[in-house]
């Protein structure tokens, strides 16, 4: 459902419905998901083999350091490492047009750089 007064489309909408705008969607999407479902799906090896791989997650690795720890630390150490690598790509793939947009809206200046 759209908000629109009468047939005319606001500032916003046209923006949305535009083909920059759909195409930012689509880059955050390629980029977002699967790293997501990379994350989620190591997250719960680990869960699953602290749960059912005792022995293993057990296995001292160097003095009372043991596997089980070393992974638990690696979900520490990944949640940084995607945290950083989002913010990089983000500044240099989406922040640019996404801030051409805002302001588009915001001053209701043309996309193409004239006048709306």
């Amino acid at each position: 459902m759209t908000d629109t007064f009468g047939d005319r489309e606001t500032d916003y909408q046209r923006v949305q419905n535009g083909a920059e705008f759909q195409a930012l969607k689509r880059r955050f999407r390629r980029f977002v998901f699967p790293m997501t479902a990379f994350f989620l799906s190591w997250y719960f090896l680990y869960v699953l083999l602290a749960n059912y791989a005792h022995d293993f997650m057990a296995t001292k690795v160097w003095g009372n350091i043991t596997v089980g720890l070393l992974l638990g630390l690696g979900q520490f150490v990944s949640t940084f490492i995607i945290t950083m690598v989002y913010a990089r790509w983000a500044n240099t793939k989406q922040d640019a047009v996404a801030e051409r947009l805002r302001l588009h809206i915001e001053d209701g200046t043309a996309l193409d750089g004239g006048a709306s």
